[in-house]
């Protein structure tokens, strides 16, 4: 089947694509977008969040003919261009960013908890992020990263 959607404002195709691929497959292996990152296929860990018409979704659970005719949002469309979007310079800037892996779904998940709270508390910035595993930093330097960004939201 084909499979037509908005990706990061450009209309996109994938051709012969198959009833039971991902969304994330799709993204990731059709149309050459690697940021979200394909690590347990079950919805847990958040690697592979992406925006879904607006709403922050995984990946791996969205089927990719669900995408047809719909507007995605991936880690590499927060980007303006060479210009990092805030949420993505703060994990730079905090050292937030590890080995990677989690850093795309927890991007996807600041920029979305930015984007409807723009000074979060603790507890909310945690309760945001819980759906997110990392396995590398601790978690303090990612609350810090998102902490910085909610100061540099334009």
């Amino acid at each position: 089947m084909r499979v037509n959607l908005t990706v990061n404002g450009e209309p996109r195709q994938a051709d012969d694509v198959w009833a039971g691929e991902s969304l994330l497959y799709v993204l990731r292996e059709r149309l050459g977008l690697p940021g979200s990152k394909n690590a347990c296929e079950q919805g847990e860990c958040g690697s592979c969040s992406v925006y879904l018409d607006g709403v922050p979704v995984c990946a791996c659970l969205v089927a990719a003919g669900q995408a047809e005719g719909r507007e995605v949002r991936t880690v590499e469309g927060l980007a303006d261009g060479d210009r990092l979007d805030p949420v993505q310079q703060s994990f730079v800037d905090a050292g937030a960013v590890q080995c990677g892996f989690c850093t795309p779904g927890l991007v996807v998940a600041a920029h979305d908890l930015l984007a409807r709270n723009g000074a979060p508390s603790d507890e909310e910035i945690r309760e945001a992020l819980a759906g997110n595993l990392c396995r590398c930093t601790g978690y303090e330097t990612i609350l810090d990263a998102v902490r910085l960004a909610a100061t540099r939201q334009e």
